[in-house]
Order: structure tokens, then sequence, then C-alpha cells
């Protein structure tokens, strides 16, 4: 749970961080429950349609040596806007790829100072078979 909650928060940080420096995203009220919204929107579809569109696109993925991972990410941006309503909007394939760049880099640097990377590593750790 904790590391749920810290997720949400820091997608919550990097969408704020994108729509600052990006004339093309934009959150449209100033609250914390609408950003909230976004965020959690925005995690379902990365944990959800993201992993099935990576093995779908992988050919394409090796082809271009993972740079159309960053066109991946902007098209979750864009389903994003298109499920979150009149909440948050990304205006075009530009927008959504310079924020989804934007985004990964804020929640890479944020997850960890927070240590959610390494929970994970951890757990990993802890789950796999020991060695005789």
């Amino acid at each position: 749970m904790r590391n749920f909650v810290l997720r949400l928060i820091v997608n919550a940080v990097s969408l704020v961080v994108a729509s600052e420096l990006l004339d093309g995203i934009q959150i449209r009220d100033d609250r914390v429950t609408t950003l909230l919204i976004v965020a959690l929107i925005f995690g379902l579809v990365n944990a959800i349609i993201k992993p099935i569109l990576t093995v779908l696109t992988c050919p394409f993925i090796i082809v271009t040596l993972g740079l159309f991972i960053l066109v991946l990410n902007g098209g979750m941006l864009l389903i994003t806007d298109e499920l979150a309503g009149n909440r948050f909007e990304v205006d075009g394939w530009w927008a959504a790829i310079l924020g989804g760049i934007i985004m990964g880099v804020i929640s890479l640097i944020l997850e960890s100072v927070l240590g959610i990377r390494e929970d994970k590593d951890k757990h990993k750790e802890k789950r796999s078979p020991q060695q005789v």
C-alpha cells in the first residue's frame, strides 16, 4: 500500500512538472483531487495497457533500438487524456512524447530518492529461489 501511494504521488508530481514545462500539456483544475485522479488514471494505463502494447510492438522497439518506447510513453499520455475527460489535455503527439520524456526523468529521480526502486529490487530478491 505504501508503494501505491508513493507511486501515485510520483505520478502527480511528474504530471505537474510536465504541465509546467510544456505548453501542450494542461491540467484543467488547480485542485489536488483532480491531479490525483489524473495521476491514478495514468498509473492504471501504465500498469494495464502499456505492457500489452510493449509486447505487441516489440519488433519496433528492437528495430529502433528502444526509441519506440518514447512513442509508447507518449501514447500512454494521450490515452490518459482521453480517459480523464476534461480534467487533463495533451495537444498532439509531440507534446505527449516530450511530456513522456519529462515524466520519465522526474519519476526516475523521485523513485530513486524515495527508495521505490530499491524496494522493488529487494522484493524480487526475497522471492527468487536461493541457490544451494
